[in-house]
């Protein structure tokens, strides 16, 4: 089970509201980069509880009720496929990410902020690289941004039913890249990340 050893550093150190923040959908060929900020309660408990990655897609729509209805606050943010062409996908995955925290009811002391890099939040900010499988704040953001991204994906899917993005969820697998070759990009598709299929 996840345990509060880097909140509870944080709290030691005079930073009451903490938050989590992740992004999902980075290395995704198509559609939005998502991400979602969560400050939990010191005394949540849910063991089930983990990296988005490492869960069941069932999982994470129960984990997704469970981190919503029990969060101090949560923020669900993300960066369009046009912003990500105009500013590179690890710029806009940081815009959805202030986005998210935005997005919180509460100004918050520390984001812990999943990986190596941070930039340009409002906010201070602790970076922790493989987060989402150590803190239970960035673990539960992890699942919200995850689940967040394959539904608005699954909503896509139907109107472009000839790629199977409810299947693969927008990633580069060979169905998807086949798909894209018999029938072109389209209209969510992001351009810089196909110059190596198209």
């Amino acid at each position: 089970m996840l345990e509060f050893v880097i909140e509870n550093e944080e709290r030691s150190n005079g930073n009451r509201i903490i938050c989590g923040v992740d992004e999902a959908g980075r290395g995704c060929l198509c559609g939005r980069v998502y991400a979602a900020a969560v400050i939990l309660p010191q005394d949540f408990y849910c063991p089930e509880l983990d990296d988005s990655k490492k869960l069941s897609a069932k999982k994470r729509e129960k984990l997704f009720d469970v981190i919503t209805q029990n969060a101090v606050s949560y923020g669900i943010g993300f960066a369009e496929v046009e912003e990500i062409e105009q500013i590179n996908i690890l710029n806009a995955a940081m815009l959805a990410m202030r986005r998210a925290v935005d997005g919180l009811e509460l100004k918050v002391d520390i984001a812990l902020i999943d990986g190596n890099m941070s930039r340009g939040f409002s906010c201070k900010t602790r970076t922790v690289v493989k987060g989402d499988s150590i803190s239970p704040s960035i673990a539960a953001a992890s699942v919200l941004a995850k689940v967040s991204r394959d539904r608005y994906i699954c909503r896509l899917a139907k109107s472009y039913p000839c790629y199977g993005f409810e299947k693969h969820k927008g990633y580069c697998t060979k169905a998807h890249v086949e798909a894209i070759k018999k029938y072109g990009p389209c209209s969510i598709h992001r351009p810089s990340f196909l110059k190596k299929i198209c």
